[in-house]
């Protein structure tokens, strides 16, 4: 799948009104002026970010340089921020027909204030596979080659070779996502930054955003919005097929927020007791037709607090962001990671961070794991009902982490998002209705595996990633989840679920009330339909 791009002028303006509104003609606008450098290698995008002000070249080389495009001497870049270390989804505004007129007029002086600056340009491939590939543009004022280096690094480079695949793909009826950003501009209105997304039109704007976070979600927003309208499935998760023989290997999906576990369970390999295949730790889109997947990136944005310099996988770090530096022994310059110097230290890690790595998985997926940090929900749970399935995805409690910045709020205060997905644009009612036929036409099966305590005794990823492996090799005994006839689970010592103590029930039943009142107090964009509702009232009838 490819997106429109340079139409005959018989389709230019308003005979094509969906590539042509007065919001991404003023975006895309800006992407013309003879004060924009096109950046069309990675090579060119290493040189900038390498000799930008406040870049620190450390002493580590990138492994395998020459094989991501980069010259063979090519160094991991560290860059930091400033005091914001996350993402605000709070600052996110969404173009509908009532604000349409004062956005573009905002956006109208964006686009001139940027004429004063020198601007870059760059383009990836967004999806690895010619079922799914949409283009994505991104302009960004001098004096941010980092984050364009980070972005070009993250997604696939316009390049030959992919580029050959993607003239091969079949052509969708979208426009190419374009992203504006200016890090330095704060409008009067928004004085804290603002992320601006028109969904139908394939773009965005982000102004007064340095943090990378921002730039790699906002445009995995727009193509996960291109794949939603396209026949797909929108994930915020990690998918990783097990393969243990012919006709036995499985596909498992896992979903949650950054910090939830997600990543470990994907790029786990289970003490190399299986051979695994991983598609990706964060974004990819699975098919309704069939249930194969597809990966949306190449490289890996991952935490750098588990890294210490000693960890090998820091040996694949390209890029380095918000980290502190010092000098080692040999007088080396190497990062400071393990989260001292602030929360939410990043790296970009390539692609050969994992020893296997597919970009599509054929085989159809077979298990979708919801990750919850409910104190009230045994280690898994096993889910018989499409509906209730695809509603607890709906209902999806966790914990924040530092991956998102939100000013006052009690990090360990239990909240919901929606199949761990905070970048959705579109209805929360069209993802319902794509995971509810994944459960129901194609099989797949439905489990929730809490991550973090059950009662007060913490629940290990030793134990997390034992039941996984349990589950695909089908040695787990379920069992009914107490009253709760479309629930199950598997017994595990040290873990003792017991129905007979009131205070347990009750604590059960209160989670499951609190996830009720919140599909019940949804605003008109996160309304469920009413058999959603109804899937959650009729669990909730069956407690004692």
């Amino acid at each position: 799948m490819a997106t429109k791009a340079h139409l005959p002028i018989s389709e230019i303006g308003l005979a094509t009104p969906k590539l042509f509104t007065r919001i991404r003609t003023t975006i895309e606008s800006a992407f013309y002026q003879n004060n924009v450098i096109p950046v069309l290698t990675v090579n060119q995008a290493y040189d900038l970010a390498k000799n930008a002000p406040g870049t620190i070249i450390t002493s580590q080389k990138v492994e395998r340089a020459e094989e991501l495009g980069l010259p063979s001497d090519a160094k991991v870049l560290l860059f930091n921020d400033g005091n914001i270390t996350g993402r605000q989804a709070r600052l996110r505004r969404l173009v509908n027909k009532e604000n349409e007129d004062q956005f573009a007029s905002l956006l109208r002086d964006v686009e001139f204030a940027t004429h004063r600056k020198k601007l870059y340009h760059a383009q990836v491939y967004v999806g690895l596979d010619k079922e799914f590939m949409v283009k994505a543009h991104l302009l960004i004022p001098e004096g941010y080659e980092n984050l364009l280096y980070n972005w070009v690094l993250n997604f696939q480079i316009v390049d030959e070779k992919t580029t050959r695949i993607y003239n091969d793909s079949v052509l969708l009826d979208e426009g190419d996502i374009y992203i504006l950003s200016d890090p330095d501009q704060y409008p009067p209105q928004f004085s804290e930054g603002l992320a601006l997304f028109e969904e139908k039109s394939n773009c965005a704007c982000l102004l007064g955003m340095k943090y990378f976070g921002e730039h790699k979600k906002g445009t995995l927003t727009l193509a996960w919005s291109i794949a939603q309208r396209n026949g797909y499935t929108a994930c915020h998760g990690g998918q990783k097929q097990f393969h243990l023989g012919k006709d036995k290997d499985k596909v498992i999906g896992v979903f949650g927020l950054s910090g939830s576990g997600k990543s470990t369970i994907t790029l786990s390999d289970h003490n190399q007791k299986f051979d695994i295949t991983v598609l990706h730790d964060d974004a990819f889109i699975i098919s309704n037709k069939d249930a194969s997947s597809i990966s949306l990136e190449p490289s890996y944005f991952d935490k750098t607090q588990d890294y210490p310099l000693t960890n090998p996988q820091s040996k694949y770090f390209l890029t380095i962001q918000n980290c502190g530096v010092t000098t080692d022994q040999n007088n080396n310059i190497v990062p400071v990671t393990q989260d001292i110097r602030n929360g939410n230290g990043r790296t970009v890690k390539s692609k050969f961070a994992t020893p296997k790595r597919a970009y599509r998985f054929e085989k159809s997926c077979d298990a979708i794991f919801w990750i919850m940090k409910d104190s009230s929900l045994p280690p898994v749970i096993k889910i018989k009902s499409p509906a209730l399935a695809s509603v607890m995805g709906a209902t999806l409690a966790t914990k924040r982490t530092t991956a998102e910045y939100i000013k006052g709020e009690d990090p360990n205060k239990l909240v919901i998002v929606p199949y761990a997905n905070p970048f959705r644009l579109y209805p929360l009612a069209q993802d319902y209705y794509k995971f509810k036929d994944l459960f129901q036409n194609r099989k797949v099966e439905c489990y929730i595996i809490n991550t973090g305590f059950f009662l007060n005794k913490k629940i290990t990823p030793q134990v997390t990633l034992g039941l996984i492996e349990d589950i695909i090799t089908m040695n787990t005994e379920f069992i009914p989840f107490g009253p709760y006839s479309e629930l199950e689970y598997a017994p595990i010592n040290g873990f003792d679920v017991d129905f007979d103590n009131c205070e347990y029930g009750k604590m059960v039943k209160d989670r499951m009330m609190d996830r009720l009142e919140f599909i019940q107090n949804n605003d008109e964009i996160d309304k469920l339909p009413e058999e959603a509702i109804q899937a959650l009232k009729n669990t909730i009838q069956q407690a004692k």
